[in-house]
């Protein structure tokens, strides 16, 4: 039943719309989540490249392009 459909009392069935509300705060629960992650894993790799006596420059275009990568597979997830 939706909630355009009601539920035979003309009123909408609240239990489908904190159902959508519900879906999507985790859904944007979890991409804040991902995108902490995304910080991490980006501050991780420039750690090591570090590390590893890597030109500065270096370690900011390969953490930059990894973490628009990964930016866009989380934000393009679909639900």
């Amino acid at each position: 039943m939706s909630i355009d459909e009601g539920n035979g009392t003309r009123q909408p069935d609240t239990r489908v719309a904190m159902r959508d509300r519900m879906t999507m705060f985790q859904s944007s629960f979890s991409r804040f989540i991902a995108t902490g992650g995304i910080i991490g894993i980006g501050a991780g790799l420039a750690a090591i490249l570090a590390s590893q006596d890597v030109d500065g420059w270096i370690i900011g275009l390969v953490v930059s392009a990894l973490s628009v990568v990964l930016a866009a597979i989380v934000w393009s997830a679909r639900g």
